[in-house]
């Protein structure tokens, strides 16, 4: 299982986007954050409210110079009929990407191997390919995608401003934290 600031493996996969199944390349997106969002399957309940509002927010996660890929063991085949087939994934307009084998999902330690179908994980990598953030939990516990979206905000924002820090609850335009010998005894 990969971990916190451990450089990600390049990994090709075929995903399901805008009506086109085609591949894609993890090193093609180098010099851009990544998203991934693993889901335990198509057609199932509460898969769609996440994949829905992360559809929602993909403008947003954008705007971030992110890519944003959801994951499950689904076949393209599958995402394709589910996303023919449900109002609320229709509207989703990132890649789906398929994984049957789940060689993405042992790799990042969503699927535990008693188990067919990966647990729900986020994890956010950085420009260099790098991984920042790790969520893991379990089947039946939705994600809030506004909380993963601020968790690709501060990870940003500690890229770009060296020696800063982000607190608790920290949003764009919060004030941060620059640790350091001024701050002994003040927290």
């Amino acid at each position: 299982m990969l971990k916190i600031n451990e450089k990600v493996p390049d990994f090709e996969a075929e995903a399901y986007q805008d009506d086109k199944i085609k591949k894609i390349k993890f090193s093609d997106y180098k010099g851009k954050w990544v998203v991934l969002v693993f889901y335990p399957g198509d057609f199932t309940f509460v898969c769609p409210t996440e994949l829905q509002e992360l559809g929602h927010l993909y403008e947003d996660f954008k705007k971030e110079n992110a890519e944003v890929f959801s994951v499950s063991k689904d076949t393209v085949f599958v995402h394709k009929a589910w996303h023919d087939n449900s109002q609320a994934i229709s509207k989703v307009t990132y890649p789906m990407v398929a994984d049957p084998s789940g060689h993405l999902c042992r790799e990042f330690g969503t699927m535990p191997e008693d188990e067919g179908m990966s647990l729900r994980g986020s994890f956010i990598i950085d420009p260099d390919g790098v991984l920042k953030a790790i969520e893991i939990q379990d089947t039946n516990i939705g994600r809030n995608m506004k909380e993963l979206l601020r968790k690709l905000q501060a990870s940003k924002f500690v890229r770009e401003h060296k020696g800063n820090v982000c607190p608790v609850s920290w949003e764009p335009g919060d004030e941060t934290l620059k640790p350091g010998l001024d701050l002994v005894g003040k927290i």
